[in-house]
């Protein structure tokens, strides 16, 4: 008994060992000048994403502490000063240095594996040098990796194979050999590329011009798995892939297993045209009403265009096969399926200065006319927009002389009760269409204030307008991510909240929240 405390003692040491090193002011310059490659993280001890992100990051921190690669944090709180040298906005923020001036955000996923893939990435040339003593190990260092088979002298398909590295290194792994033998045991001809990865076929030739576009498409579809999975980590890469998404839900593994495997030769007939994915119904069942799909009969199945957030949900009726879901997707390819649209009544009037946009007359009220309309797009049970909202109607009233009316709208769509055009990644989001220019809106990343949103619209809508801004008490600014007190932040798809600066995802509603709560950090999965 005597032992017992100083035992504890040692495993409270041990317990709270870290491989993630806090850095302060004084202690990060030269930490980042000591190491060629450093991911810091600048945080804030309250912010639910932080909490949810720390075990996550610990786990990748030890992992790449053998491959030297430091994993850092500073508390944003205590180092107010370091953290607005370093532009930090939101929380939260990673961003990777190569030195104290060579700095890079990072744009990969808040999970483990992600981050260690990401870093490693980071850690190698945008082309690895292959040889046959180091392809083994290279086709299995990530998930995804490219090598290139080309001649010495061939300088055309090397330059070529360089730009697509350079530009996609963050997301692949990249090899190339000069060894014509290694390319012949390898199957292929110079110039000839392999994408080798750890799932269904375990690779796929490239078989078309070595042309960078090509490249680039090659490895994009091949990197996705042919019936893959939907979720936080992989949603946001799906709807970055610029072609359709064909969902599937299921409640159970066993039978998600059994549809894929059903449907997979339909994945299999249209790669590269549509995307087909499971997706848990228990978790994120909610996410079937996005797509206009009734939530809790399931299985089900829909296909959502990305580029223009269309939504063609499967008549839930009918049973899911090969043959009928076949028929179903041919005659979307051909065209023969009509959108699915889901809209509020059209307002019989606007009641104050916010002009209230619906699907059904989104058209007229956003696109068809020569305003610059500033649009909000809200979720009815999102913190953020509750707080906006009275700033919002003081702004909208600024333009409702029957002068300015004419060239500016101030407008709000409800996005959870409403189909737009545009997949809305978390609210609320606010974009400018400048008259003249309705196909290009310009997403408004500024603070929350009146000030600023006319500021906005005065700089970027055609008509320049500027209107009267009342003279407003001091107030704090949001950060973007709301306080442990205050509706909870959720999760956005990538991550569950890929930017902190978004509350909340677009796959959530009322329900969900109700199912959170009031707590910031809670995890909510029926949000991608």
């Amino acid at each position: 008994m005597r032992y017992s405390i100083p035992l504890c003692g040692l495993l409270a040491s041990v317990a709270l060992a870290s491989d993630v090193h806090e850095l302060k002011k004084d202690t990060f310059k030269a930490f980042v000048e000591e190491h060629d490659l450093v991911l810091a993280e600048f945080f804030a001890p309250w912010c639910g994403h932080c909490k949810a992100l720390a075990p996550e990051y610990e786990t990748a921190a030890t992992t790449l502490k053998e491959k030297d690669i430091p994993l850092a944090k500073i508390d944003c709180t205590e180092e107010q000063d370091l953290c607005q040298q370093y532009g930090v906005e939101g929380y939260p923020t990673l961003k990777v240095f190569r030195g104290p001036d060579n700095i890079s955000p990072y744009t990969g996923q808040r999970k483990a594996d992600a981050i260690i893939s990401y870093m490693t990435k980071q850690n190698l040339p945008a082309v690895s040098d292959i040889t046959k003593d180091t392809i083994d190990e290279f086709k299995t260092a990530d998930k995804v990796v490219l090598v290139a088979y080309f001649a010495a002298d061939d300088k055309a398909s090397n330059e070529t194979f360089t730009a697509v590295a350079n530009g996609l290194r963050d997301s692949y792994l990249f090899g190339a050999t000069n060894d014509a033998a290694l390319a012949k045991a390898e199957g292929v001809e110079q110039p000839g590329l392999v994408l080798y990865k750890s799932f269904d076929d375990g690779k796929d030739v490239f078989t078309e011009k070595f042309d960078k576009e090509a490249i680039e498409t090659f490895a994009k579809v091949s990197s996705v798995p042919l019936v893959g999975e939907v979720g936080p980590e992989t949603y946001s890469s799906y709807m970055a892939a610029g072609i359709p998404l064909a969902y599937i839900f299921a409640e159970t593994q066993e039978e998600r297993d059994t549809l894929a495997k059903e449907l997979k030769p339909l994945a299999q007939k249209h790669k590269g045209v549509i995307n087909f994915a499971t997706i848990d119904a228990k978790a994120f069942g909610q996410h079937a009403g996005n797509l206009n799909l009734e939530a809790g009969k399931f299985p089900a199945f829909a296909i959502q265009r990305t580029d223009k957030n269309q939504k063609y949900p499967y008549d839930q009726e009918k049973k899911i096969t090969e043959k009928e879901i076949g028929e179903f997707v041919d005659d979307f390819i051909a065209g023969k399926v009509e959108p699915s649209v889901k809209s509020e009544p059209i307002p019989e009037e606007q009641e104050g200065p916010v002009t209230v946009v619906v699907a059904k007359n989104y058209e007229d009220v956003v696109i068809n006319n020569d305003k610059d309309v500033l649009l909000e797009f809200y979720a009815p049970w999102c913190g953020h927009c509750k707080a906006l909202a009275p700033k919002y109607e003081e702004l909208a009233a600024m333009y409702s002389s029957p002068e300015l009316s004419k060239l500016v709208t101030v407008a709000k769509v409800d996005a959870t009760a409403n189909d737009v055009p545009d997949e809305i990644q978390g609210f609320p989001t606010i974009k400018l269409f400048p008259a003249g220019k309705k196909d290009s809106p310009i997403d408004y990343s500024g603070s929350r204030t009146i000030e600023d949103l006319a500021q906005f619209i005065k700089e970027n809508g055609s008509h320049k307008v500027e209107a009267a801004v009342a003279e407003q008490p001091e107030v704090r600014e949001e950060t973007g991510e709301e306080m442990p007190e205050q509706a909870p932040a959720a999760s956005a798809v990538s991550e569950k909240a890929e930017e902190a600066t978004e509350s909340v995802k677009s796959a959530a509603s009322e329900a969900t929240e109700a199912v959170k709560g009031t707590d910031d950090t809670a995890d909510v999965h029926d949000e991608l």
